[in-house]
């Protein structure tokens, strides 16, 4: 299924339902459970992460549906950006940065 019918199918069961439509606010807040509720069931090992994973993509999916944004051209292009990005190691952290970020001076 692409993100695009997933989205559809999403803003149509909340209209159906009778599920928050217009609070973006409450919406993220939701959301918010649904990403603990998701790190809970890794973290326990419980065999519901899949469940919990797909609650978090409705969540974001309805989030895109409410604030006019089409979710798979949003990814489409944020995948395109990502893909062209390097990396370097943060001598100081270890961690990797983007090469081309300001803060890093390269």
């Amino acid at each position: 299924m692409e993100i695009r019918s997933a989205q559809k199918l999403t803003w149509e069961n909340k209209l159906a339902k009778g599920f928050n439509t217009s609070e973006v606010p409450l919406e993220f807040c939701l959301l918010q459970g649904e990403v603990a509720e998701a790190f809970d069931a890794w973290r326990r090992a419980h065999d519901n992460l899949g469940e919990e994973l797909a609650d978090v993509a409705i969540y974001v999916m309805s989030l895109a549906e409410m604030t006019g944004v089409d979710l798979q051209a949003a990814i489409e292009q944020k995948l395109s950006k990502n893909a062209k990005r390097t990396y370097v190691k943060d001598e100081a952290s270890g961690t990797l940065v983007k090469a081309d970020h300001p803060d890093t001076g390269r």
